[in-house]
């Protein structure tokens, strides 16, 4: 493990062992930085990034562009998003020049299961992203050491305290953008010439499936519209320990 970022202490030690350091190391550092150790920490060909291409997307994908266009991205089509998310992946990879977004979809027999009426999202929302979005993740996992991505700690109280750099399993997982204030971001993506998501004009600053996503109004929480009237906050991808 070598990095100009990370203290030779940390040399012949395994990632996983050493997290909390690369962690500490890790805070406060560019984006572009974190993405960059990340690659050296866990290989350039054992590192992907992880996006929904929603309304807060752009930005991480960016940085990650400039760092390595060919990191492969993640991006788990649900069957249930709305046809502008997914014209928001196209013109996003155009832009960036992206060239190995992968599109997963969830197990066609897991859903003809556990799903076969189209429904399990109003009788158990939890069942239902477990089938659509986490299986389908640690699958796609699988072929990694170490993943990227785009949490930041003022998006929710639930969010506040997440590290640079956390144990996932036995991988990795790193959160570049966990430090930036709202501003900074901003700032990144009008640097970038980021277009925004066709959908946050509409009324929606954050962006999940459509069942499950309503608008937000002036003065809520930018999360309020995502599950709502339900206690449940998160799909389950980065409160569910993947087992792989």
């Amino acid at each position: 493990m070598t990095s100009t970022l990370l203290p030779d202490t940390l040399a012949g030690t395994t990632p996983l062992d050493a997290v909390e350091e690369i962690s500490r190391t890790l805070e406060g550092r560019s984006p572009t930085e974190i993405i960059a150790a990340a690659q050296t920490i866990v290989g350039r060909d054992r590192l992907c990034l992880v996006s929904s291409f929603g309304t807060e997307s752009a930005v991480l994908l960016a940085f990650a562009a400039e760092v390595d266009p060919s990191i492969p991205v993640v991006f788990l089509d649900t069957g249930w998003l709305f046809e502008e998310t997914l014209a928001y992946r196209d013109t996003l990879a155009a832009q960036l020049g992206l060239t190995d977004v992968r599109s997963i979809h969830p197990d066609a027999e897991r859903l003809a299961a556990l799903d076969a009426g189209n429904d399990l999202w109003y009788s158990d929302p939890d069942a239902c992203c477990r089938i659509r979005k986490v299986e389908p993740l640690a699958r796609a996992l699988s072929g990694f050491d170490g993943w990227l991505n785009g949490r930041k700690r003022y998006q929710a109280s639930t969010r506040a305290a997440i590290a640079v750099a956390e144990r996932d399993g036995e991988r990795l997982k790193f959160n570049p953008l966990a430090s930036l204030e709202r501003a900074e971001v901003e700032a990144a993506h009008k640097r970038f010439a980021l277009p925004p998501h066709p959908l946050e004009a509409k009324g929606f600053p954050s962006v999940g499936c459509l069942p499950c996503t309503s608008r937000v109004a002036p003065g809520e929480d930018a999360r309020a519209g995502r599950w709502r009237g339900k206690a449940k906050t998160e799909c389950g991808i980065h409160t569910l320990i993947s087992a792989h």
